[in-house]
């Protein structure tokens, strides 16, 4: 489906933070100046598919006007060393003089979408476009409209929040094949799994119905949940699955770690999400710090592997982020990508632990990915 299994994605949030500062993480990771020697960096490792961010706040900083300078450089540099991007509309932010919560928002994102789509069918010509909308509609609702964490900066309104994007993603998702017919739309939500004390039934209730939600902004694209919004099963071509170490946990608030017996095995929750939808699947993000990057990227290779032996669809597996980035609260160095930030020269320097597990899995995935990808093919 993608043009390789293994993939890279490139952080893109351009969320508000609470002190007000913007974040632009493709421009503090330099990867908006170094794209070209980014994207050899992944060929050279047999990567050929990314995960990119349109940023949106840059591109239409006038009601209107749309410039996409800012991703020029990038479309070029993939096209040159024939990398395919699967391209974000929506990863936290918008421009500042839009309110998220009217009517207007969804018209100016379907108006962006649809220049954007115009924008790259003319770039790239015949080959294939890879939207996703809205990145993460379920932890965006809820660190947005809930908690205040980012922008919006909302309580209470996670579920309003939630519609909204719901809103926005469909919008957005017409307009992209309006002006694209062959593009294919991808929905990118969080899995999870929550447990209760067995001590308390309602505890245990509470758990089932909390990661019940991880399903809810799915279920209202393909028009299961409120149907008035417009949703269906054609509005998702690929379910594209984020998962990292903390997405399980007690529901008193304690993460659940995958040696403990509580822990779920992620080949079970992939299972899952294909016997639900019924659609294709990609890892769209995966990823831990420091040392634990190798055994990780083992571990989630292994599940992945699991699932496909169960006949669960799956057609890639993203490591996010590709490269080290500053943290969005405290600027703190983040050791979890391949590549590190980059000399002056654009040079980056390699993780070789996580480098030589990418090769054993890709050595791994040669031989029996091919027998079970023939099988599980839709």
């Amino acid at each position: 489906m993608f043009r390789s299994f293994w993939q890279g994605g490139f952080e893109c949030s351009t969320h508000v933070l609470a002190n007000g500062k913007r974040l632009d993480v493709v421009a503090s990771t330099l990867h908006d100046q170094f794209a070209p020697a980014d994207f050899r960096r992944l060929t050279n490792v047999e990567i050929r598919t990314a995960r990119e961010g349109a940023r949106w706040h840059l591109i239409e900083q006038r009601p209107g006007h749309y410039d996409f300078t800012s991703v020029q450089t990038i479309v070029t540099a993939a096209k040159r060393e024939g990398i395919e991007v699967i391209w974000d509309l929506l990863h936290f932010g918008w421009p500042d003089w839009l309110d998220i919560f009217t009517p207007e928002w969804v018209v100016a994102f379907r108006r962006f979408a649809e220049a954007f789509a115009k924008f790259l069918n003319e770039a790239m010509g015949e080959e294939g476009i890879w939207i996703c909308p809205i990145n993460e509609i379920s932890f965006f609702s809820w660190a947005g409209g809930d908690t205040a964490y980012l922008n919006p900066f909302a309580t209470q309104s996670g579920a309003a929040l939630k519609e909204q994007l719901v809103r926005g993603y469909l919008a957005a998702a017409d307009a992209v094949r309006a002006e694209a017919p062959g593009a294919k739309v991808v929905a990118v939500e969080p899995v999870i799994h929550i447990v209760g004390d067995a001590k308390k039934p309602r505890d245990v209730v509470e758990a089932a119905q909390y990661r019940e939600s991880m399903f809810e902004a799915w279920d209202m694209i393909v028009g299961r949940v409120h149907p008035d919004l417009g949703g269906s099963p054609d509005y998702i071509d690929v379910i594209g699955v984020n998962y990292y170490p903390r997405n399980q946990w007690w529901n008193f608030g304690k993460t659940i770690w995958r040696w403990e017996p509580e822990y779920r095995p992620f080949g079970d929750i992939l299972a899952e999400v294909h016997e639900r939808y019924h659609k294709p699947l990609f890892v769209s993000e995966t990823g831990t710090e420091d040392e634990d990057r190798p055994a990780w990227l083992a571990y989630i290779s292994q599940e992945v592997r699991n699932a496909m032996q169960q006949g669960v669809p799956v057609h890639g597996v993203c490591w996010y982020p590709i490269l080290n980035h500053p943290g969005w609260d405290d600027d703190r160095h983040c050791h979890n990508g391949l590549w590190d930030y980059p000399q002056r020269d654009g040079t980056r320097e390699v993780y070789q632990p996580l480098a030589e597990e990418l090769t054993r899995q890709q050595r791994l995935y040669k031989g029996e990915f091919n027998e079970i990808s023939s099988a599980t093919q839709l």
